[in-house]
């Protein structure tokens, strides 16, 4: 039992150190930099989509210059 026990606490120990065990990313680094590249634009699109959901895109209007709202 006690040779069971520190076996799992080792086991336990040195997975946690290691890594993931499944890898997010493909090992083919263009493949890999596609990935991240991809994933870097889907967290750009989450924060734009965060600032129109809080209406902080739009123009402010307490600044000097005027905004245009037509058609030009």
């Amino acid at each position: 039992m006690r040779k069971l026990l520190a076996v799992l606490l080792l086991s336990i120990a040195i997975s946690s150190s290691v890594g993931c065990i499944l890898p997010i990313f493909h090992s083919d680094p263009k493949e890999r930099t596609r990935q991240l590249i991809f994933t870097s634009e889907n967290f750009r699109a989450m924060m734009l989509e965060w600032e129109r959901i809080w209406f902080l895109d739009q123009p402010d209007h307490m600044t000097p210059q005027r905004v245009h709202g037509g058609v030009i």
